[in-house]
């Protein structure tokens, strides 16, 4: 007979008399937690205290997915590419984006930081034979801190507002060093999950967008 091509035929298998209902409950646990395995790219979400912010960006390796330190060599997490969207873009009067713990001190093979009226980016990729990400697995939430954006208050902000910094669905992902589509990690495809921060002038609560 033909194995089962979906979640919903292994069901029908498995729910036919003879079949434990244990059986099917383990078997349905294994497949949702195949299927939540995701790794996550969070940016943090920050009271201000004076004009200039920093906001860290941190990506969790999580254990289930295409890579990870749990993966062989070549399916490590060696190259992201992250892009912030912020607004109002009247309450900024500048914003940068840069490496920030566990890559500060590496040495990317390649490294490019474009910028538009709205938005920051930074695509980052390392060797992995030299210049490994040493990412933990599975950590505590949000994960290593890998970037933070620098963001100045402008002078004309309103005390109590809320900027929003958001990442780009369709710009924001992680690759190996070679950047393999088979392993590629976006939010199109499953694989990852983005979680959106910001900050707030003079003290104010900030929220997420």
């Amino acid at each position: 007979a033909r194995p089962p091509s979906s979640l919903s035929q292994a069901t029908s298998i498995m729910t036919a008399p003879g079949y434990p209902s244990l059986v099917l409950s383990a078997l349905l646990t294994l497949f949702t937690a195949m299927a939540a395995a995701q790794d996550v790219v969070t940016v943090g979400t920050v009271n201000a205290s004076g004009t200039t912010v920093d906001v860290p960006i941190s990506i969790r390796d999580t254990a289930g997915t295409p890579l990870g330190l749990d993966k062989p060599a070549g399916s490590k997490i060696q190259s992201f590419s992250i892009k912030v969207t912020y607004a109002p873009t009247s309450a900024v009067s500048s914003i940068s984006i840069a490496r920030d713990g566990i890559t500060a001190s590496l040495t990317p093979t390649s490294e490019f930081k474009p910028s538009s009226a709205n938005s920051v980016s930074l695509l980052d990729t390392f060797q992995e034979s030299t210049n490994p990400i040493p990412f933990t697995l599975n950590a505590a939430a949000p994960g290593n801190r890998v970037a933070h954006l620098l963001v100045t208050l402008s002078a004309s902000a309103t005390p109590g507002t809320s900027i929003s910094l958001t990442l780009d669905p369709a710009l924001t992902q992680l690759t190996d060093a070679g950047g393999s589509a088979a392993t590629k990690e976006t939010v199109a495809n499953g694989q990852l999950l983005l979680v959106d921060g910001g900050d707030a002038a003079e003290n104010a609560s900030a929220r997420d967008d």
